[in-house]
């Protein structure tokens, strides 16, 4: 009998080396904006299941084939919009729970959330979801949870989630590098067998401050996030987050954290408090990344820009409060009505001028119909959002058409004397040279570039000749003040100046089994 055990506890060891940790993947990504009068629904999702998943992470090679089984359900990301209709969630979330359920026993789960999603009649919608999906998982399960610094947390979700990260540059240039991080923590854990760390402890910062004002390219943002490289490598810390908050979202959960992780309770509770202090003791240094004005005053820098310095091409306006890749509803007409309307723009021998973009499903339908070179004209705008300014009737010269899956992304270039208008069939942000080259555009070399964009992104901000961001309005309108906000937790700051000493200790939270 003893011998029968021997040959036994060999066969388990020669076999171990062959059990690999069974991981799952889940996830709902979505910025929404209780501001934005659209609404977003299961359409607007890109939905992927099984191993296409796999396609969302470009750092995901035979490496990390390699290093468990996979066993991702179901992932869906949006456009940043609207609030997301009830029925909407509830049909994501139960698809991910049932097929999720069919890959039990779990050892461990990344969890890819944004942290933003907003959704009827919920306060936190990224909390009920993990605590839906931990029922199904079990206790035992580490979940690792991936997150935008935009997002926002609860403690719901920190309760239920056991490792935790978020991005660390806005822009988001290291988005796939904090979504390695994730797996990367998770995977180290289920091999040395360490399992959940043992604290994790959250400072709830009550500061509330738009992503353009919060930019890791300037200072003060450069700095806090700086801080990160120094204070992750102390003894028993894991991971370090700094949550910004989502500026748009009016809940209770919406406002900056400090989130640490670790196994040493001094050095979690130290750093938290450490990035939390500093946070608060900046809060009055963070201003816009680039100079902030009106539309009105940025057509004259931008005019007055091409006479001194011609040479220095494209003067660079945002259109910030109606940015779709925040969560407006990027169809809002009244910054392409002043436009159309500035006699020093819209003449024959004006300024060149790309505006991207406007959705115009109507314009788009009659562009089809024509050939190029020929006049068009059809309603564009204010589809979704008219309170600020009304449907235009677009009329100008066809330039270039660029067909899309069944015409629903088609897009089209419609020119009136020098300003160039890109139409869209549903709303679209212009972020890459690509999105403007393929329409037969040449950004680089163009006077005036409008974009409906808060801060650039790099590929825009490297060919800036100059850049000034517009106060336009909008459901993701910059100027926070101007905003009706009823359900967020007060005081906060900016909305609330005299705040007394906020208690920023750290709060542990229990391990989630």
């Amino acid at each position: 009998m003893k011998k029968i055990l021997i040959l036994f506890l060999i066969f388990i060891s020669c076999n171990g080396e062959d059990i690999k940790p069974r991981i799952g993947i889940a996830g709902i990504w979505i910025e929404a904006s209780t501001f934005s009068p659209i609404s977003s629904t299961e359409k607007n999702f890109n939905i992927k299941y099984s191993s296409e998943i796999f396609s969302n992470y470009s750092f995901f090679d035979q490496s990390y084939i390699d290093k468990a089984d996979w066993f991702p359900s179901m992932t869906a990301r949006a456009l940043p919009g609207g609030v997301v209709s009830k029925s909407a969630y509830e049909s994501m979330v139960l698809q991910i729970l049932q097929i999720t359920k069919q890959t039990l026993p779990l050892d461990g789960l990344i969890l890819d959330l944004h942290g933003a999603m907003n959704v009827e009649g919920m306060d936190d919608p990224e909390g009920d979801f993990i605590k839906r999906i931990r029922n199904i998982v079990g206790k035992k399960t580490i979940i690792s949870t991936t997150m935008d610094l935009h997002g926002n947390v609860s403690y719901d979700l920190i309760k239920n989630t056991d490792l935790i990260t978020c991005y660390r540059k806005a822009p988001h240039e290291d988005a796939m590098e904090s979504k390695q991080r994730s797996f990367d923590n998770l995977i180290s854990r289920l091999e040395n067998g360490k399992g959940k760390p043992k604290y994790k402890a959250w400072s709830d910062v009550p500061i509330l401050l738009p992503g353009e004002k919060t930019s890791t390219r300037v200072e003060p943002g450069k700095s806090l996030y700086g801080k990160i490289d120094e204070l992750v490598n102390k003894n028993g810390v894991i991971d370090v987050g700094i949550w910004t908050g989502y500026a748009w979202g009016d809940k209770p959960r919406n406002r900056a954290a400090v989130v640490t992780v670790g196994d040493n309770k001094k050095n979690v509770i130290g750093v938290t408090e450490e990035l939390a202090d500093y946070f608060w003791s900046i809060r009055n240094d963070f201003e816009f990344v680039a100079p902030t004005t009106s539309l009105e005053n940025s057509i004259e820098k931008a005019m007055l820009h091409l006479k001194e310095r011609k040479d220095k091409k494209p003067f660079i306006i945002s259109d910030m409060g109606d940015n779709p890749t925040a969560g407006g509803s990027g169809d809002v007409t009244w910054t392409l009505n002043k436009i159309l309307k500035n006699n020093n723009l819209n003449k024959v021998n004006g300024p060149e001028i790309i505006y991207a973009s406007i959705p115009g499903p109507d314009l788009i339908k009659n562009a089809l119909n024509v050939k190029i070179g020929d006049e068009v004209f059809g309603y564009v705008g204010a589809m979704y959002d008219n309170r600020f300014s009304p449907p235009i009737l677009l009329k100008g010269i066809l330039k270039s058409v660029q067909l899309g899956d069944m015409n629903a992304d088609a897009e089209v270039v419609v020119k009136v004397n020098n300003i160039n208008v890109v139409v869209t069939n549903r709303r679209k942000p212009y972020h890459f040279i690509s999105d403007f080259e393929k329409l037969g555009l040449k950004p680089k070399s163009t006077d005036i570039l409008i974009v409906k964009i808060g801060y650039l992104v790099p590929e825009l901000y490297d060919i800036r000749g100059d850049w000034v961001m517009a106060l336009t309005p909008g459901g993701v309108d910059q100027d926070l003040l101007r905003l009706d906000y009823k359900e967020i937790e007060r005081p906060i700051f900016p909305l609330d100046t005299n705040i007394d000493n906020p208690d920023l200790s750290a709060k542990l939270i229990p391990k989630s089994n």
